[in-house]
């Protein structure tokens, strides 16, 4: 799974995209800092399976704190976009190649107005421009891609009475988009190839709703006069300060303060100055009027409730709950709400997919079957052939 962090560098994008991934990227005030995609791990946020089962995990492919699992997801930061992107201008073609590439994508703006639709430094701007627009470049760009293709195979889709959802899905395969998502667009749209352009656009955009969700971050929310724009948009964004979420996990690396991303509070473990401790009493306000910095409830929004993904634990040991090494609990997997346990056998391995037999369900001891649908913390032992 990939998440593209996208967003003009001035509205906080790529801090953002640092801030949960601790990636070190070029941070500045120039419309196109990043030039170059940078590419990192994130993670997802979850009660971890150890806390109910009252054991000590030992995770491999994932992090355990207190009983707080982090799931990693990879995540890449693109290039700012502009209006007009899709004709090429600036960066465009560059940028929306690479935020086509993800499965979800997160939309920064800056909630505070304090920077204009071409990523220049202001004061007052209205960002609900920048939501509009952005979805617009997405849009209008995939239009060009489709019309193109699309009206060169028209006419030996009619004579060969081939299938209109085989042309487009073919046509955009490479932009992460599936056969299914096309052809519940097209019969939702009733779409056809005669279609008129404003017809292609509003097939268009349903069919990057079902592909690409997109989750706005309204960043700079610690900004004063933040709060006023927000609360116009409050029903279409999320608050966030990418700032303050690397402040935190900067000075809980440092040992000053004890925090875990997504936390509603956290605590102070040293003697500071009086200047430092003016600047914990200022996050903590934000935390106690937000509920946190926001960073860590966006991508875990957009994962599992706009990705529908799971947390699955896959183990050997349905009794010691281990892997064959006696590691507990090692793994924790994203899969897609409604796979089943056989999708997990692959996902673990592909020949243990293929050499699939059975599997435990660990919570409740019983043998359940190939197609069973998983549930979000299930803890899953397969028996697969030799």
């Amino acid at each position: 799974m990939l998440i593209a962090v996208c967003g003009k560098t001035n509205v906080g994008k790529t801090t953002f995209f640092s801030a949960s991934t601790l990636v070190d990227a070029e941070i500045s005030n120039r419309i196109f800092t990043t030039i170059q995609p940078n590419r990192g791990v994130t993670y997802v946020r979850t009660e971890c399976a150890c806390k109910s089962l009252k054991v000590k995990c030992s995770p491999n492919n994932s992090k355990c704190i207190d009983g707080t699992r982090f799931v990693p997801v990879k995540v890449i930061d693109v290039a700012g976009l502009v209006p007009d992107a899709h004709k090429g201008r600036g960066l465009g073609n560059q940028f929306l190649a690479d935020a086509m590439e993800a499965d979800g994508i997160i939309n920064v703006i800056d909630i505070s107005g304090s920077t204009d639709s071409e990523g220049n430094p202001t004061s007052g701007h209205n960002p609900e421009g920048d939501i509009e627009f952005f979805e617009k470049e997405l849009d209008y760009w995939m239009l060009g891609i489709l019309k193109k293709g699309l009206q060169q195979t028209a006419k030996r889709i009619e004579t060969t009475k081939g299938k209109l959802s085989d042309a487009i899905y073919k046509q955009l395969s490479g932009l992460k988009i599936s056969q299914l998502a096309v052809e519940e667009a097209i019969k939702e749209a009733n779409f056809s190839i005669d279609s008129t352009d404003e017809q292609y656009l509003d097939f268009l955009k349903l069919l990057r709703s079902k592909s690409k969700p997109i989750i706005i971050a309204a960043n700079k929310i610690d900004i004063t006069g933040a709060d006023r724009i927000y609360e116009k948009f409050r029903e279409r964004v999320n608050p966030c300060s990418a700032d303050t979420e690397l402040a935190l996990r900067k000075a809980a690396e440092k040992g000053i303060v004890d925090y875990k991303p997504g936390d509603n509070s956290f605590r102070t473990l040293k003697e500071l100055d009086e200047k430092h401790k003016q600047a914990l009493d200022r996050i903590s306000l934000l935390l106690d009027t937000y509920g946190s910095t926001g960073v860590q409830n966006i991508i875990n929004e957009l994962v599992f409730q706009k990705l529908q993904m799971i947390v699955v634990y896959p183990v050997e040991n349905e009794h010691k709950y281990t892997d064959k090494k006696g590691n507990v609990l090692p793994d924790a997997l994203l899969l897609k709400r409604g796979s089943t346990a056989h999708d997990l056998a692959y996902a673990v391995h592909e020949d243990i997919g293929k050499k699939f037999i059975a599997a435990v369900d660990v919570k409740t001891g019983r043998n359940i079957s190939a197609t069973h649908e998983l549930q979000h913390g299930d803890i899953i032992s397969i028996k697969a052939g030799r």
